[in-house]
């Protein structure tokens, strides 16, 4: 593996802890409608957490998951979504270098913007998975403040990227147009949805669908129908079985952000093949 490769993987991991870190403060404050600006603060106690203390992990191991001031408990939560976060970051990281790469290991790559731009658009989407999952758990609500700003960067961050790579090569648009045109669908098709089935799918959801088709859209179409597909077969399996253990009834209100993502991540990496797969039979 090239020097450079090595230094971008390292940096995503470090770089993801300490995103990490921060998505924990998003995901208590945004919900409850706290200034991201307030210095942290003991949720027992009040206290403020000195830098020190707000090392990524360590200091929760350090601190034996407690609080220096009052000693109440620390969630395991907070580590795991840094440990997470970064885990995601590397994942990604490496994902995208194997991709620009192609078994080519000069390093040329790295000046491509097409790797530079797709390294930080699917970094960003690692984060909003995390955050979004977290809140629609807790909450059972996807934030405005979060998805529409999230949705926003990733059209802005792809548009650079195909202006960039378009120098001498027209060819490069095809993929954002496919981008803008996946968001649009998947927000329409849920849309309609949401206008047939009110009480089954909340406006968060929609909104998010256009997130999801967007960057869906960017990889290919094949792409964007398994990772919509996914969604609804991860999230209705889900579904079955907190039925079958009891843990739900045919009610019961199950956040659906969290497999809208979990499926565009299946959409990403596997997309493409099984639809191919899929068209392969039919040839």
């Amino acid at each position: 593996m090239p020097a450079v490769a090595i230094f971008i993987t390292a940096w995503a991991g470090v770089f993801g802890l300490v995103i990490g870190s921060f998505l924990n403060v998003v995901a208590y404050r945004v919900p409850a409608g706290i200034s991201l600006m307030r210095e942290s603060r003991c949720p027992q106690c009040g206290a403020s957490i000195r830098a020190h203390q707000n090392i990524p992990v360590v200091s929760w191991l350090v601190q034996r998951g407690r609080c220096a001031n009052c000693r109440g408990g620390i969630s395991a939560r907070y580590p795991l979504i840094e440990l997470l976060t970064g885990a995601l970051f590397v994942a990604v990281a490496v994902g995208v270098i194997r991709q620009a790469a192609g078994g080519s290991s000069t390093g040329a790559w790295a000046t491509s913007p097409v790797f530079w731009g797709e390294l930080i658009m699917l970094v960003l989407f690692a984060a909003l998975s995390v955050v979004l999952t977290a809140i629609d758990v807790d909450v059972k609500r996807l934030p405005n403040a979060i998805v529409l700003p999230g949705w926003a960067a990733v059209v802005v961050i792809l548009g650079a990227t195909t202006v960039l790579a378009s120098v001498g090569d027209a060819g490069a648009w095809e993929p954002f147009i496919r981008a803008l045109l996946g968001g649009v669908s998947l927000y329409l098709f849920y849309y309609v949805v949401r206008l047939i089935s009110p009480r089954g799918m909340g406006g968060g959801d929609v909104k998010l669908a256009g997130l999801v088709g967007t960057v869906l859209g960017w990889f290919g179409w094949g792409a964007l129908v398994v990772g919509a597909f996914s969604a609804f077969v991860l999230g209705g399996a889900v579904g079955l079985a907190l039925i079958v253990i009891k843990r739900a009834g045919r009610k019961t209100a199950i956040p659906f952000g969290p497999w809208m993502l979990a499926g565009a991540w299946v959409g990403i990496l596997i997309g493409e093949p099984i639809a191919r797969w899929y068209l392969g039979l039919y040839t």
